[in-house]
């Protein structure tokens, strides 16, 4: 009966007869409308200034011509944020719809719709467990292995990862330019 009634409702649904659930619209503010109104006279922009007039904008971080604060803050130091490593955390009952004795790493777990408890044994391969997920995942017969290792990201081998280095350059092999002199007249 109530499924019936939701459908009726549903396709009585169009475009031409949306409306908003009440409260969602706020009235809009009408400014100049006069003195009693609240909004009259300079219609909430104050007496005169930049501000005030008509286009008149300031942008972000302006503070009337003084030197912004993001300008006299120093630039200087390093930032590790770029090297932070990000772990993704799987909670136990998001590994449910694994099938026993499969094998959990970062794809498979990119590629699954994650939901509800560990219930089989699984082979999880994890760059950090805690204690107590280690420990449950052990007593449902599970197994957890460090992941394999990865090829390098720019595209090099190892081979070419251990270049030698360059000699460094002797004093006579480099060049001295003679000093170029101004010849002139007196």
């Amino acid at each position: 009966m109530k499924s019936e009634a939701k459908k009726e409702k549903a396709a009585g649904l169009r475009l031409h007869n949306l409306r908003l659930r009440p409260g969602a619209r706020h009235r809009v503010k009408r400014l100049g409308c006069g003195e009693s109104s609240g909004h009259g006279k300079t219609s909430g922009k104050g007496h005169k200034g930049q501000k005030a007039r008509s286009g008149g904008s300031l942008r972000l971080g302006f503070e009337g011509g003084q030197m912004p604060l993001i300008r006299r803050l120093p630039k200087r130091g390093f930032n590790n944020a770029a090297f932070h490593k990000r772990y993704a955390i799987v909670n136990l009952s998001e590994l449910a719809d694994f099938k026993s004795g499969s094998i959990v790493n970062e794809e498979s777990l990119r590629a699954a719709n994650l939901v509800r408890e560990l219930k089989h044994g699984l082979t999880i391969q994890a760059e950090k467990v805690s204690t107590a997920a280690r420990e449950k995942i052990e007593k449902a017969g599970g197994t957890i292995a460090a992941p394999e290792a990865k090829a390098p990201r720019n595209g090099a081998t190892e081979a070419s990862a251990e270049k030698p280095k360059r000699a460094a350059r002797s004093p006579a092999s480099l060049k001295v330019k003679p000093k170029k002199t101004k010849v002139g007249k007196k």
